[in-house]
This record gives C-alpha cells, sequence and structure tokens, in this order.
C-alpha cells in the first residue's frame, strides 16, 4: 500500500528531499506520491512537520 499526501501538507519538501526513490513531487497545492514508484519505505512520514503523509 502506497503513501499518499492529505490536505495538511505545507508545501515544504522535507518529503520530498528524503524520499529514496524520489517518487515525491510538488504538485499544484500540494507535493504528491506517485503510488507506481512508492516503495512504502514510510521516509516521507518519519521527516513530514505535519503528518501529511500516510499509507493509502
Amino acid at each position: 500500500m502506497a503513501y499518499m499526501i492529505n490536505d495538511a501538507c505545507i508545501s515544504c519538501g522535507a518529503c520530498a528531499a528524503e524520499c529514496p526513490v524520489e517518487c515525491i513531487s510538488a504538485g499544484d497545492d500540494k507535493y504528491v506520491i506517485d503510488a507506481d514508484t512508492c516503495v512504502e519505505c514510510g521516509a516521507c512520514a518519519g521527516v513530514c512537520p505535519v503528518d501529511a503523509p500516510q499509507p493509502e
């Protein structure tokens, strides 16, 4: 089950910098995770200041 970023995202970019497979990118109003590339490691969730990345 891939991670997804919820609406709590403040677009700080901490998650994208931490992702080992580079599947996180800036979206229109928040960062987004490519579910097909996500390896479900949880690194993004560990660094997010607002707990926006959550398992789908």
